[in-house]
């Protein structure tokens, strides 16, 4: 199977899987607490990551699956598909427009291919590495910007650790010092997804989430970002950490998060 058969392949299970979530889509959906939001989104979850899996399983070679609470944090060496069924879950069942479905095949700790589907507004992101970055076939560019005080800065900070929120709180601060704004939102791809197409300019996130970061990273990436992890050192899927930035932003932006 040629590389472009294969994001074709996972371009047709993520507009399949993101039909799906369309269909339990309601706007005036507003869930009454958190057992609520838990057992939807898990529906929803499972609903489209099973499409996805059906559609792709054993259509390229030597590819296994990554999940986190079977497998752990950790992407072993090999090639595996890293897949969100529902990428912004906690956004589609608050009736908010921003969720959908990412699906990214990572050879060896670096993303290698990935698609970006959001079923409203009818946008698929597709990147493959080496060959750009694209929205509905048109390709991207980050910004061009070289002054951090210009700069609009997203995070996509989440977890449940209080350390992992004090470390985030006291970046913040020193990056809101520096940026003309910082904004931190869920979930994890769409700020990346803003980056890529130059509406944001810096991205950063510790303890990444990986399916998101798999995704965006790639297609920040191939728009022209660099991409390393908060020490400085080329990014992979394991890291720690992440930072995605125009490239006349990254060492400033770095220097800040340092």
């Amino acid at each position: 199977m040629t590389n472009d058969n294969v994001l074709t392949l996972m371009v047709q299970a993520a507009e399949k899987a993101g039909l799906a979530l369309l269909a339990s889509y309601d706007p005036a959906s507003r869930p009454p607490g958190r057992a609520a939001m838990y057992e939807l989104g898990t529906q929803l979850e499972a609903t489209s990551t099973t499409i996805v899996r059906e559609a792709l399983d054993g259509a390229v070679p030597g590819v296994d699956w990554w999940d986190e609470d079977e497998r752990g944090r950790v992407v072993p060496p090999g090639r595996w598909w890293v897949v969100d069924g529902a990428e912004g879950a906690v956004n589609h069942v608050h009736g908010l427009p921003e969720w959908g479905v990412t699906i990214t095949l990572v050879t060896d700790g670096q993303p290698e291919r990935t698609v970006v589907r959001r079923p409203i507004g009818d946008l698929t992101w597709t990147a493959a590495r080496g060959q750009g970055a694209r929205l509905n076939g048109e390709l991207l560019r980050v910004s061009a910007k070289t002054d951090l005080s210009a700069a609009a800065v997203t995070a996509s900070q989440a977890g449940n650790d209080r350390g992992v929120y004090e470390r985030f709180a006291s970046a913040f601060v020193e990056m809101a010092s520096r940026a003309l704004l910082v904004r931190n939102t869920i979930p994890t791809v769409f700020p990346l997804l803003g980056l890529t197409s130059g509406q944001y300019d810096v991205f950063w996130q510790y303890e990444p989430d990986l399916p998101g970061t798999a995704a965006g990273s790639l297609l920040a990436g191939e728009a022209g970002a660099i991409v390393t992890d908060l020490a400085g050192s080329a990014w992979d899927v394991n890291a720690a950490d992440i930072l995605v930035a125009a490239p006349g932003l990254h060492a400033s932006a770095l220097e800040v998060l340092r």
